[in-house]
């Protein structure tokens, strides 16, 4: 990937680095930190984990599972598919144990760093969730499935040196796990087939995700904002929608999980994840997924409208 033409000047956190740009942004960042201290409780004590979860009971919303609008959805008996819930929102926590993991990385990387002067103390209310938010998806994997499935997903080619590109993916990459996430957040916490641990640990992440989403947004706007100031060129424009494209597939994917499958007890995983990604079912549940994301990346202009 080439870097833009012209050199970044300015703040890297605040797009066209205008003091409107950044009273508006910092405004943002007060009432949200304003939020998470009035959010704030302690995981350690906030739950009350159950001994088991019976198996004999859903542990994912049948509509979340990634047989969902398939024929092979009405070929499991309710043991099957009680199973295939089991584990896939095992894969579902383990997910985010490795995803946050990585974004934790990134962000601590930049707090307190130049460019990042008005985002660095929400950054810290960021960093601290995210912490909490892997403890708990890890202790339910730990306590509950005795595992934590191994991240298996793609790596994708590595972001540029260039700075300012670099910032720009870090956090459109970091934004685009959260609303996946959130999408599937919201509807666990909703559903009353579930354990209510199961609901709990989904409600609150996506109390702490709302936060997260709305700074990610403003954050991605205005680092791509900057990226267009700074005269960036459609060849690098049309790699860098390349690149997310591609992680958004990769994502989805990642949903799609062999070993999964054979914990449930379904035959040949890597045949059925082929045959699963390929149903149409499966990519207008994608769609559906994803519609938050590509919409506001159609929005700001990252996209366009024949993405």
């Amino acid at each position: 990937m080439r870097p833009h033409d012209t050199p970044p000047t300015g703040p890297v956190a605040t797009g066209t680095g205008t003091a409107t740009a950044d009273a508006e942004f910092g405004a943002l960042l007060d009432r949200l930190s304003e939020k998470a201290t009035a959010d704030y409780y302690n995981p350690f004590t906030t739950f009350d984990w159950p001994p088991t979860i019976s198996t004999d009971e859903l542990w994912m919303s049948p509509e979340l599972l990634s047989v969902h609008g398939t024929d092979l959805m009405d070929e499991l008996s309710p043991a099957r598919l009680q199973a295939l819930s089991r584990w896939e929102s095992v894969n579902f926590y383990s997910l985010n144990v490795h995803g946050i993991r990585e974004l934790l990385i990134e962000v601590t990387r930049r707090v307190h760093t130049p460019g990042f002067e008005l985002p660095s103390e929400f950054f810290h209310h960021f960093i601290g969730e995210e912490n909490d938010h892997m403890w708990f998806f890890a202790t339910f994997c730990l306590k509950y499935a005795a595992k934590i499935y191994p991240d298996k997903s793609v790596k994708l080619p590595e972001a540029p040196r260039d700075p300012d590109i670099e910032n720009f993916l870090v956090f459109a990459r970091i934004l685009i796990f959260e609303q996946i996430v959130d999408h599937y957040n919201v509807h666990l916490a909703a559903d009353r087939r579930l354990h209510q641990t199961v609901r709990h640990i989904n409600r609150l992440h996506h109390q702490d995700e709302s936060r997260h989403i709305a700074f990610g947004c403003r954050l991605v706007q205005l680092l791509w904002e900057r990226l267009l100031d700074s005269g960036l060129n459609e060849v690098t424009r049309h790699e860098l929608r390349s690149y997310l494209s591609r992680y958004l597939t990769t994502s989805m994917e990642s949903f799609y999980n062999p070993a999964v499958y054979r914990d449930a007890g379904l035959a040949d995983g890597f045949a059925l994840r082929r045959r699963l990604l390929a149903h149409p079912a499966r990519q207008a549940a994608h769609a559906k997924v994803l519609h938050k994301t590509t919409d506001f990346l159609n929005r700001i202009g990252v996209f366009d409208a024949r993405h």
